[in-house]
């Protein structure tokens, strides 16, 4: 990668935001904003304000308010905020201007710095903190976007005039605020796109002290469509400008989320009977949830059995076409949960069929009869990959309203029929007896600024937004950075999820890049939560689980500018994390290698000790202080003892703490991770009880399971390591069991191209290309995985301090063979757990020939095979042999056994 060489920022430039205005009467200049040397005590600084905008800085002084040099520095109660900033000049306003400050913020301020007379500074300023500061406690106490109470009632008649709806739009920095309300609503039944109709009505808001601006309607303007006009002093020119935008509390919207829609979650059109009358799910601690990751579209895209109008839709999930009644095998068999990629608006699919586009039906029909290592259907896939129906989601719009492009016509994207929709997916999962959890993408926008997507910036432009020492936006996300330390970034934060909760009834959120997130953020989520109830809010709020992707990197990493919620930093929360610890210990390498086929793991071909060292700790929830025999190292130590890079191998204090997995949306599948790691004369049938010998891994460890949709039948992504914007051709999830995904052309160029000749041998190489009877019979191993979780509460122990008392690992140390790793629950110490079984022990064998463990502890004790294990689909692990004179474990090549004692 080439270095990035950025010109010497300007030092007269107000297109760039160097200083920090962080409570009324303090801001902040780094001194690397100034130059190297000038004495600082001979600078004067000042804070140059016009209400219209304009500042033209220059030798003299403008309009505005000496800054006094504070030598005691910014105060530790202040820097505990913002401890980027350690080390910048503390600069005093004088009181009648912090007085004003509010005032000040809705024009132009601008800090200018000269020495004896010179100007050696002007730079615009960074008002994130002032604006909490003056605003945040106040205004978080409100409820914003679209609230509805009970109208008056009318004495003579005795009627209630109906729901009015009030609209509260947090916008501080605004100069003026509108309503504007357009006339007729969309008609009944319409399946057509939508648009409301001529000119709107312009409603002036009313501004509080708290930075909030509202209007309170009547109950004629239900359904009705709106926009937000506001009235910023604006750069770059920093002129006062007029803008449109929705509301960024929208909870429902226009076909395309042109315009916001006054609808009521509670008004009973939107609640379909199916969603009323669904049993919810039951309470569970998050170790015993089995998660099972699926992508909206992939789950009934392909489904011959679902009526074509409903493929791709939430409205799927209520159909008994192949998908649903796979889901209801994994169910049956233990599975307890859906994570689903996500639903809310995003900006990356075009809600309105006439506006995507796909390749031609007849070229589609012949893609699978063209080199299966070849470039032509990649070709055909990026030609219109930015306009076709397929993306992954992580392209925030709307946070709080549902994505249209999953609804099933132009017509039910409008308004509260999207909402209606979104819940009959919901209901259709709960059905099934399974909880749903949604993935969640505060970190980031897709657009800043006045950009067409753009809706935060509109509102309360530079405050959502991270922003780096120029005052540009931070990208560390490869998007718009979103600062949800700053307290109403974090305030929609906490809404989305108490609103998805309340009027959705989910019963989880993953959150995406959660290190970019602080761990107040999350405890925040966690405290409106816990605060809903049955009686109050018809859930049960403290049910709800949280965990995410807890990885350490860009401008927040090592807790540059809060408490992160990151791996090892959640103590006591209950939030999980990934465990990426033990997904490379399975699969081998790096997520990230340039070439795929490098860095052998545990579970494919690999015999690294330290892979089995990370694999130990993960299977015993991913503590830091569980104690095993190092394979590496040769003695005793702890799991924060074995090294993962930089780090400790072992994070938490919970097992609730880790969410153990072997692949999901991102980098290759499970299956393509094999491919390319095994040698290419690897027989099938060794693949086949690879993939279910990785999954045990999951499935039979302490901490969360979590599985990527399609890993239990083989799922292929024809290798392709990003397939976010693929399309539906490298995205197959086929529920018949008749094509896994494998060989339907080169991946996309972008991730993929540089390793195309690594890959073309093995897509046209028909060996590797499983039989449907080897997807079925990956599916028997799987179904018997999670069967064994379900029946056995020793693998789902659920306490830190539990783990410690009953888990060991017998076999581990050097003189044990890195290949066969052995964990015992022994259920004896402490309370017991299990009312049938005193222990279980796991027994992995991932050798190619049959292992035999001593373990003369267990000498003279009762051992047998499993149930599930014994009558279930495996006929090999039916040859696991317990020897009890001599305390001996015989367990076939390639396989996952468990072992149980009677009580």
């Amino acid at each position: 990668m080439r270095p990035h060489h950025h010109a010497a920022p300007r030092p007269v430039d107000l297109t760039a935001a160097r200083a920090h205005w962080l409570t009324a009467d303090l801001l902040a200049l780094p001194a690397t904003a100034l130059p190297h040397d000038l004495p600082v005590h001979e600078l004067a600084a000042r804070l140059e304000h016009a209400p219209d905008g304009g500042i033209h800085p220059r030798d003299e002084p403008g309009a505005g308010w000496d800054l006094h040099l504070d030598d005691s520095g910014l105060p530790a109660s202040v820097l505990a905020g913002v401890p980027h900033l350690a080390g910048a000049l503390a600069l005093r306003l004088p009181g009648e201007a912090a007085a004003r400050a509010g005032d000040l913020l809705t024009g132009q301020v601008a800090l200018t710095v000269r020495h004896r007379g010179r100007l050696v500074l002007a730079t615009s300023v960074q008002v994130p903190h002032v604006l909490d500061d003056l605003y945040a406690a106040a205004a978080r106490r409100r409820r914003y976007g679209v609230t509805w109470a009970d109208g008056q009632r009318d004495g003579a008649a005795g009627a209630t005039a109906g729901r009015v709806p009030t609209v509260t739009v947090w916008a501080p920095t605004a100069r003026q605020v509108s309503l504007l309300l357009w006339e007729g609503v969309q008609p009944d039944g319409a399946t057509a796109a939508w648009a409301p109709p001529g000119q709107p009505r312009r409603v002036p808001m009313a501004r509080s002290d708290d930075g909030a601006w509202s209007v309170t309607g009547d109950p004629g303007w239900r359904d009705r469509c709106y926009q937000l006009e506001l009235s910023h002093v604006l750069p770059p020119r920093w002129t006062e400008q007029v803008v449109r935008t929705t509301d960024p509390w929208s909870v429902a919207l226009t076909l395309g989320s042109t315009h916001s829609v006054l609808v009521d979650l509670d008004d009973e059109r939107w609640a379909p009977r199916r969603w009323r009358q669904a049993p919810a799910p039951a309470r569970m601690r998050p170790v015993d949830q089995t998660v099972y990751e699926l992508h909206v579209r992939d789950f009934s895209r392909d489904d011959p059995q679902v009526p074509e109008e409903l493929r791709g839709t939430y409205r799927a999930f209520g159909v008994d076409g192949l998908g649903r009644r796979h889901l209801r095998a994994l169910a049956e068999a233990g599975l307890n949960t859906v994570h689903l990629l996500p639903v809310f608006d995003l900006t990356s699919v075009p809600e309105d069929p006439a506006d995507r586009a796909r390749p031609d039906p007849r070229v589609l029909a012949e893609l699978s009869r063209l080199d299966p290592g070849g470039t032509e259907q990649q070709r055909l896939v990026r030609r219109t990959a930015h306009l076709d129906a397929f993306n992954w989601g992580y392209d925030p719009w709307h946070f709080l309203a549902p994505e249209g492009s999953y609804t099933t016509d132009p017509g039910a994207a409008h308004g509260g029929r999207r909402v209606a929709q979104c819940r009959e997916m919901v209901a259709g999962l709960h059905e099934l007896g399974l909880r749903v959890v949604l993935d969640q993408v505060y970190n980031h926008t897709t657009a800043s600024g006045l950009q067409e997507t753009s809706v935060l910036d509109r509102v309360v432009p530079g405050y959502y937004h991270r922003l780096d020492g120029q005052g540009r936006v931070e990208t560390s996300t490869c998007c718009q950075n979103v600062a949800t330390e700053h307290a109403m970034a974090e305030q929609l934060m906490v809404d989305g999820c108490v609103l998805w909760v309340r009027h959705y009834r989910v019963d989880g959120f993953r959150f995406d890049l959660m290190g970019h997130h602080s761990r107040a953020n999350l405890e925040a989520v966690r405290a409106a939560l816990d605060a809903l109830t049955p009686e109050q809010d018809g859930v049960d709020g403290s049910a709800v689980t949280l965990y995410g992707e807890g990885w350490n990197f860009g401008e927040v990493a090592g807790d540059a500018r809060f408490h992160q919620a990151v791996q090892g930093q959640l103590d006591g929360t209950g939030i999980g994390t990934f465990n990426d610890r033990l997904r490379d210990a399975v699969r081998g390498g790096a997520v990230h290698d340039e070439s795929g086929r490098s860095g052998h793991g545990w579970a494919t071909g690999g015999s690294d000790p330290h892979d089995t060292d990370l694999l130990q700790v993960g299977l015993a929830g991913g503590l830091r202080d569980v104690r095993l025999l190092s394979h590496a190292a040769g003695r005793w130590t702890t799991g924060a003892g074995v090294p993962y890079g930089g780090a400790p191998g072992g994070y938490a204090v919970e097992p609730d703490e880790v969410v153990n997995y072997v692949d999901a949306h991102d980098n290759e599948t499970l299956w393509d991770t094999l491919l390319l790691k095994l040698p290419d004369a690897t027989p099938m049938a060794e693949r086949v009880r690879r993939n279910t010998l990785a999954l045990a891994c999951v499935t039979l460890s302490q901490g969360v399971s979590f599985w990527h949709a399609g890993a239990e039948i083989l799922r292929s992504k024809s290798l392709d390591r990003n397939s976010y914007d693929s399309g539906d051709w490298f995205n197959l999830l086929d529920f018949s069991l008749q094509d896994n995904g494998f060989g339907r052309g080169l991946p996309p160029s972008p991730d993929n191209g540089a390793r195309w000749d690594e890959l073309a041998p093995l897509l046209r190489d028909p060996a590797l290309r499983p039989t449907p009877e080897d997807v079925r019979t990956a599916l028997a191993g799987a179904l018997d995985l999670l069967r064994l979780r379900r029946d056995l509460p020793l693998l789902r122990l659920g306490s830190g301090e539990r783990i410690r008392t009953k888990v060991s690992f017998p076999l581990s140390g050097p003189s044990g063979r890195p290949e066969v790793v052995v964990m015992l629950v022994d259920d004896r110490p402490g309370e017991p757990v299990d009312p049938r079984w005193s222990g279980a022990l796991v027994v992995l064998n991932a050798g190619r020939d049959e292992a035999e463990a001593s373990l003369p502890g267990l000498a003279g004790q009762d051992w047998e095979l499993s149930p599930v294990q014994r009558h279930g689909s495996d006929p090999v692990v039916r040859g696991t042999r317990w020897d009890a004179a001599r305390g001996r474990v015989r367990v076939p090549a390639l396989t996952a056994a468990v072992l149980v004692r009677p009580r």
